[in-house]
Formats: structure tokens, C-alpha cells, sequence
């Protein structure tokens, strides 16, 4: 007999194999849907290569890997491409992720495939290549990618290889059903891991003595060969990786690390099927034994599933009585997780769907406050102290509890199991860790931001460094010149004068005001004259109508300045009257003046006086007649928009107001995202106007649709 090592802590819950291990595994058949999520394993998601309405055929990749440590996935049978949409995913979250929806066309149509007899005549490197494209990750509830498990460097010598038949999880009996059935292809896919990486001492297949049918089936299937069959005492959970590998070999893995550095590599069962097929046959992974148990099913049984088969499609099957059952469960009761809905699909790690009754798995005992006694202690297989991690997670104490090596754990459940108070102990835990790769997440995404926005300033001053080392270059030349001229002086003044010039176009302001009172004080020194009052007359014309233009937008966007405009226009058509009278008074006073012709004035009536003295303008407003003059002709076409919109009606001029105010905070928004882009400082103006934009917006539609509303209810 080989001899076999313990392991620390480790429970033994009722087993509960037996209802689902006395029945051979039957096919599950083709559900009317079929659902793939692109995240079936750990790593990166696999990349949709489909689009919705194609035809698909079994096994053609539908979904490709999307990094080194991601697997494909494929079509588990023939059909079409019905969604690529976000639907619930079997995770402990209740999360939803991109998912791949086919509908079966019945034919189940095969591509073209085919395997290889002698794979020891291909290159290890295309035998990883293959198995890494039949999309295989590990079955045994993991999920990580064979490939890059199976990937060693050239520098690592691997002692052991050991295929994980241990299944110490109650109630499931896939793995037992698979070795009792399919002994021969589990050896067959041993072998092809032996050429892969060529153990240097030995391979061994662990299993608990709890599977006497299945040990047998393997010894006779190995027999003649150095494949070793090796049973050991059943104590939960020495199915983990680290767990079995100590028992075998009496080597621990240390903290943080990896089997393989310790010359070890573990692979399950299942996969060990999966990657035999891919070799032989040339199938990708579209399928998987699942234990299918509980007593609130009529019968308990292994089934061969096709991935994406929703769990109900399982139950119906098996008999399935919903008034019985207290809840579904994923996976086993030690580490499975309960399920909101059976439409969550069967995915490459899913082992196990358990249904059980209130009396086989009655609803957890209330959480009592935690005694100190140590029995969680003594329980975790991984020698951790859950206790101590319990009140730092329940703190929010990352720090501590990654120094506790809170990442070691396996969430198997041992230490939730033995405490006395029932604190859901494994639970606080993965949220624990979520909680830290979160964090660790945003510290990364913070360090790349602040490495960016350093780069950034780098090249800005780099920029300006080369800016400035040429402006000296520059004056250097320039100054060179005036030296060999023999005319410093005139250069010296040049500079001043270029710099007077420079300031002056900083600062335009003085010089404007200047202009502007050399203007006023030489209007002051002439005498009117008749052209000069009715120009006057004219510029104040154009000016009140662009002041009613801008009070009507304003009242129809309800803005904020409508009663400084209404004020403006106010003191506008003051001004015009003033300009008026003053004319007039001038043509009293001359009366030769008033026969005088004056061709710079237009021989029609002006707009705007047509609007100030109260004349008919429908006939001049509904078709503008062309002056020759731009300004007269923008006034009277916006006042010819301001008639119609007083003919409008009230649902018009409502709609009218949500478009408008629609069309200016489009621009506003353009304009911010142009601002942002180029670093003006005017964006946060921008920003905060398209705020008060969209609040208006909101504003107006209200309005509109509450007129509808009371319009409707009229009719």
C-alpha cells in the first residue's frame, strides 16, 4: 500500500451519494434554447465572432479567447443566432453578463472535425494549441483554463502529475459515474498529459475509498501501464487541489503559490475526458456529466448536458416537484451557492444542480454572536484562523486580512460547517476578497491615470522648453544682425516698439476708449443736419428690433434674463421716440430740409417704425421684400418670424419652445465636448449652462406633455 499523509483541520458531512450514483448517465437531449455565456471560467471573458440571425453548426466556435488566460466557447449543437444579449449568469452575485442565446434547429449538424490516432507525433506546443482552442477549462468547479495550466517552462521540472478523482463534495457523483463508465478514456487522456509534460517520477490518480466501483474500473483500465490508483480515507475537503496533492505526496503548496512549484500538476477527471476528446476525436468542450439530485426530484441520476441547457429544462427531466423544494442549489452544499431562477444555464464548471426538501436541508439557524471555542479553527484544512479573519471582514480590515493570507482560502465551507453560532463564515469571506480585488482594481486604475497625467504635464513643459529655447535662438539672431549692422540703437528700439505694440494688443481696451471719445466729441462739434438724424433714427431702429428678437427667444426658452431684456427694449423705443421728435423738430425748423432727397434712405417704410407706430405689417411680414441693405433685411425677417410665431398655436408655440431649447443645448453640449477635448477653460461655463439647458428642457416638456394630457382629456 502507498503511503498516504494528512491534511489539517477537515470535516465529514453525510455524504448523500447514494440516490444519485445507482443509475448509468443518460443523455439530457437538446432544450428548445440554448444560452453560452462568454464568461464560463476564470480570466478574461471570451469575444462574440457571431451575429444575431447567423447559422451555427455543433461544435463551431461562436465565441473566441480574448487573452492568454481565456478559452473559447462553441455551439453545443446546430441552430441559430437568436440575441447576443446581457442575461443571469450561475454565479453566487445573482450577476448578469454578456450571453450568446441559440435556438436548436433539431439537426444536430456537426462541423467538419476530425482527430489525430498517434498524438505523440505533433509538436506539444500544437497539442496545447488544440487544446487550448476546443475551449477546455477545468470541470472540477474551478474553471481555469487547461492550457495555461498545462504550460510549463522549459526550466521546470514536473515530478508529478495527478489526475483529481476525489469528489469529496456531498451529494455530487458525477466523477464517480464518469470513472465507473468512462474508466478507458480517463486513462487514454492521462496519457496524453504524460507526453505533454513528462512527469519525471510518477502519476497517480487520487480517489476517496468511498468509490470502490470506480477505483476498480481504473485499475483494470491501467492495467500494464505507470498510471498509479491511489485510494484514501474520505474526510471533506480533500478534493482541493492543494488538499490532494498534500495527501499524496506529502508536499504543501506554499502561500500564495502554485502546485507546479513544487514539481506537481493536478488536473480533473472530467477535464482529463474533455481534453481525450479534443486529442482523438477533434471535439471541443459542448458537454459535461451533471449530477442532478435531491428529494424533491422523482429521480436523482448523472446526465451528459449540452452547455447553455437552462437548469430547468434538468429538473423537468429528473421530475421535478417545485412545492417540495426549499431552494435550488449550484454545485454542492458545502460550495455550491443557491440559485434566484432555474433559467440560468449549465456552463463548463456546473457539477451538480441539488433540489432538496425542507426536511433533507432545512433554512439556516438565526447567527448567533461567535463564542471564541476555535472549532472553525480546527476545521480549515488550510491551517488559516477564520475566526480572527471574521472580525476583520466584518471591520472592512483589508490590510490585516490579507496578511492573515485571506487569498489561501478555498471557500470549502469546513469552518462555516463546524461553528455553533451558524455564522455564514465562508460568506464574509468572499466578499472580503471581492471587496480587495475591487480596491486593488481602482488602485491600479488611479496609478495609470496619475502616470498619464505626469506624462502629460512632461511633455507640456518639454513643449514649452523647446518653445523657449527657439525664442532665444530667435533673439540671439536678431541680435547678432543688429551687431553687425553697427545699429544697436535702432534694434533696441525696435524691441520697444514691438513691445508697445504687444501690450497694445494684450490690452485693446484703452485704445477703444479713446477711439470712442474722439467719435463722440467730434459728433458733439458738428451740426446735425437731416441725414445725420435720420441715420441716427436708423441705427436705433435696427437696435430696438434686434432687442425685441432677443426678448421674444428668451420668453420662449422662460430664460432667466427676460426682464433685463424687457427693460432693454423699454429704453429702446424711448431712444427712438427722442430721435423721432428730434427729426421732426429739425424739419419744423427747415422747412426746405423736409423736400430735400436723401438717397442713402430707403423709399419704404422701415419695419421696425412699421412696428413701433402700430402700421399693418402681415403683408410686408409674410413675404420680406429685399432692400439691398443685409441689416434691414435680418430685421425683417425676424420680425416676420416673431408674426408668425403670435399666429401660432398654443401647442405650436409650445413645441417650438422644446425644439428650440432642444437645438441650443445640442450646440452647448458640442461645444462643451469641444472644450474638454482641447483643455478651454470655459468648459465648466459650458458644462454649467448645459445644466441649466437641460433643466429648461425638462421644463418645456412637461409643460407640452401636461397640455396633451389636458387637450386629450377635452376631446
Amino acid at each position: 500500500m502507498r503511503k498516504v499523509w494528512n491534511i489539517h483541520g477537515g470535516v465529514h458531512p453525510a455524504e448523500n451519494k447514494h440516490p444519485s450514483n445507482q443509475l448509468p448517465i443518460v443523455s439530457a437531449g437538446i432544450p428548445k434554447q440554448l444560452v453560452f455565456p462568454l464568461s464560463q471560467h476564470i480570466g478574461t471573458p471570451a469575444s462574440a465572432i457571431v451575429v444575431v440571425g447567423q447559422k451555427v453548426l455543433k461544435g463551431e466556435m461562436i465565441a473566441a479567447a480574448k487573452g492568454f488566460v481565456s478559452v473559447p466557447v462553441h455551439a453545443s449543437t446546430s441552430g441559430e443566432v437568436l440575441a447576443i444579449e446581457t442575461r443571469t449568469i450561475p454565479h453566487p452575485s445573482g450577476l448578469s453578463a454578456a450571453c450568446i442565446v441559440i435556438k436548436p434547429d433539431g439537426k444536430d449538424q456537426w462541423i467538419e472535425h476530425s482527430g489525430t490516432e498517434d498524438y505523440t507525433s505533433i509538436e506539444k506546443s500544437e497539442l496545447l494549441n488544440r487544446i487550448r482552442e476546443s475551449g477546455i477549462a477545468g470541470m472540477g468547479g474551478a474553471g481555469f483554463p487547461a492550457a495555461v495550466k498545462l504550460t510549463t517552462r522549459d526550466d521546470q521540472v514536473i515530478e508529478t502529475l495527478i489526475i483529481n478523482g476525489t469528489e469529496c463534495e456531498p451529494y455530487i457523483t458525477a466523477d464517480d459515474r464518469l470513472m465507473q463508465e468512462r474508466a478507458l478514456e480517463i486513462i487514454e487522456g492521462t496519457k496524453i498529459l504524460q507526453h505533454l509534460i513528462n512527469p519525471a517520477t510518477e502519476t497517480l490518480i487520487g480517489v476517496e475509498d468511498n468509490k470502490p466501483e470506480g477505483i476498480a474500473a481504473l485499475k483494470k483500465a491501467a492495467a500494464g501501464s505507470n498510471i498509479e490508483i491511489v485510494s484514501f480515507p474520505t474526510q471533506y475537503p480533500s478534493g482541493g487541489e492543494k488538499q490532494l496533492i498534500q495527501i499524496v505526496t506529502g508536499k504543501e503548496v506554499p502561500s500564495g503559490g502554485l502546485p507546479a512549484q513544487v514539481g506537481v500538476i493536478c488536473q480533473n477527471v472530467g477535464t482529463i475526458v474533455a481534453i481525450y476528446r479534443a486529442i482523438k476525436f477533434g471535439e471541443p468542450l459542448i458537454s459535461r456529466i451533471t449530477t442532478v439530485t435531491g428529494f424533491a426530484l422523482e429521480q436523482q441520476r448523472n446526465v451528459e448536458v449540452l452547455l447553455g441547457t437552462p437548469i430547468h429544462h434538468l429538473l423537468t427531466l429528473c421530475g421535478f416537484n417545485e412545492r417540495e423544494c426549499s431552494r435550488l442549489i449550484i454545485g454542492g452544499p458545502m460550495m455550491g451557492f443557491t440559485l434566484e431562477s432555474d433559467d440560468v444555464p449549465v456552463v463548463k464548471t456546473t457539477n451538480c444542480i441539488l433540489a432538496p426538501t425542507v426536511n433533507e436541508m432545512p433554512p439556516p439557524s438565526p447567527v448567533q454572536a461567535c463564542i471564541r471555542c476555535g472549532m472553525c479553527e480546527q476545521a480549515c484544512p488550510v491551517s488559516l484562523l477564520p475566526q480572527q479573519m471574521y472580525w476583520f471582514a466584518r471591520g472592512k480590515e483589508y490590510d490585516k486580512l490579507e496578511a492573515h493570507n485571506l487569498m489561501d482560502c478555498i471557500e470549502c465551507g469546513a469552518c462555516s460547517y463546524a461553528c455553533p453560532s451558524n455564522i455564514p463564515l465562508v460568506q464574509y469571506y468572499r466578499a472580503s476578497k471581492a471587496d480587495i480585488r475591487e480596491h486593488k482594481q481602482n488602485a491600479t486604475t488611479a496609478e495609470q491615470s496619475k502616470r498619464r497625467f505626469e506624462a502629460r504635464k512632461d511633455r507640456i513643459e518639454r513643449q514649452q522648453r523647446e518653445k523657449d529655447a527657439k525664442r532665444q535662438a530667435r533673439k540671439a539672431a536678431r541680435a547678432a544682425e543688429g551687431s553687425a549692422t553697427g545699429d544697436k540703437t535702432d534694434a533696441i528700439q525696435a524691441a520697444i516698439e514691438r513691445a508697445k505694440a504687444k501690450k497694445s494688443a494684450l490690452n485693446p481696451a484703452p485704445a477703444a476708449i479713446e477711439k470712442a471719445q474722439a467719435k463722440r466729441a467730434g459728433s458733439a462739434a458738428q451740426t446735425p443736419t437731416k441725414e445725420s438724424l435720420e441715420q441716427t433714427l436708423t441705427t436705433i431702429e435696427k437696435r430696438l428690433a434686434t432687442a425685441k428678437e432677443k426678448l421674444q427667444q428668451a420668453e420662449q426658452d422662460h430664460a432667466d434674463n427676460i426682464d433685463a431684456l424687457r427693460t432693454g427694449v423699454e429704453k429702446t423705443v424711448a431712444k427712438y421716440q427722442q430721435a423721432k421728435q428730434a427729426l421732426e423738430q429739425f424739419i419744423a425748423d427747415n422747412p426746405a430740409a423736409a423736400t430735400e432727397p436723401n438717397p442713402k434712405k430707403a423709399t419704404t417704410t422701415h419695419p421696425a417704425q412699421l412696428a413701433i407706430e402700430g402700421a399693418p405689417q402681415k403683408s410686408v411680414l409674410a413675404q420680406p421684400t429685399p432692400t439691398g441693405d443685409a441689416a434691414q433685411d435680418a430685421i425683417a425677417r425676424a420680425l416676420a418670424k416673431r408674426d408668425a410665431a403670435s399666429n401660432m398655436t398654443a401647442e405650436e408655440r409650445l413645441k417650438n419652445t422644446v425644439d428650440s431649447i432642444g437645438k441650443r443645448l445640442d450646440k452647448t453640449r458640442e461645444k462643451l465636448a469641444m472644450a474638454e477635448a482641447d483643455g478651454d477653460k470655459n468648459a465648466a461655463i459650458l458644462a454649467a449652462t448645459a445644466v441649466k439647458l437641460d433643466i429648461k428642457l425638462a421644463d418645456a416638456k412637461q409643460a407640452f406633455d401636461a397640455y396633451l394630457h389636458k387637450k386629450g382629456k377635452q376631446n
